[in-house]
């Protein structure tokens, strides 16, 4: 861990923990309640295995977090403490922040990984029908070589697979990355994207009738962007 700031303000010595790379977007993965190396691994995938396993670690130490050993021959277990939980809404407060005031997305924010693991807990499941259904998003204008992923919805829960997980896919949904997430997170209207064909469906015609409704927007989408800027001009618009 860092050194410290040499101050008793209560925020300074908050901060020599908080304020290390990663350890608020993996103490919050907790608080949504990650539970498995590769649970919270998935909510922060840039991160390298080892440095995360150094920060977990670390927020044991500290009391954010409790391990215990898992069952038979899996891997430990993580759970959040009091002092981790109290965190939560500290963070919901700072993602609006950065909502209405951080910086426009960049290209190298644009990761797949990511919007995989954001979008999977965001399917209203009740919209699907019965039985398994896939969902393969395929994207143009990624900063690296990876560019798809798929949803797995069965029994009321959905899996998602860096990998092709082998299954018949039923909804096809290709786009332009940038695209995608501007609609998703409610700078621009999915449905207007859909038929202009920036966002393009095909399959399962019930499926492509309900996308719009099936999946549902990033949490804090309704929050106004205050910041100028290229976000500000969508909404704006």
């Amino acid at each position: 861990m860092s050194r410290g700031y040499g101050q008793y303000c209560p925020l300074a010595l908050a901060t020599e923990l908080l304020g290390q790379r990663w350890t608020i977007l993996i103490i919050s993965r907790l608080v949504l309640g990650c539970s498995t190396f590769n649970a919270i691994h998935a909510g922060v995938p840039r991160i390298s295995p080892s440095l995360l396993a150094r920060r977990l670690a670390e927020l044991e130490a500290f009391g954010i977090l409790k391990k215990r050993p898992g069952k038979k021959s899996a891997g430990p277990t993580y759970h959040i403490t009091p002092a981790g939980a109290d965190l939560g809404p500290v963070f919901e407060q700072m993602a609006i922040w950065g909502r209405q005031w951080a910086r426009d997305l960049e290209t190298d924010d644009l990761d797949p990984a990511f919007l995989a693991w954001s979008m999977h807990s965001r399917i209203d499941t009740a919209k699907l029908p019965s039985g398994r259904t896939v969902i393969e998003f395929d994207f143009t204008g990624t900063p690296t070589e990876f560019r798809r992923f798929w949803l797995v919805a069965e029994d009321g829960t959905i899996e998602m697979c860096l990998k092709d997980p082998g299954f018949e896919v039923d909804l096809f949904v290709h786009s332009d990355i940038r695209s995608f997430i501007d609609a998703w997170r409610g700078y621009r209207d999915l449905r207007s994207e859909i038929r202009s064909q920036q966002i393009r469906l095909e399959g399962n015609a019930v499926l492509v009738k309900r996308f719009p409704d099936l999946v549902l927007p990033d949490a804090f989408s309704s929050i106004a962007r205050k910041r100028p800027g290229r976000e500000r001009r969508m909404t704006a618009g």
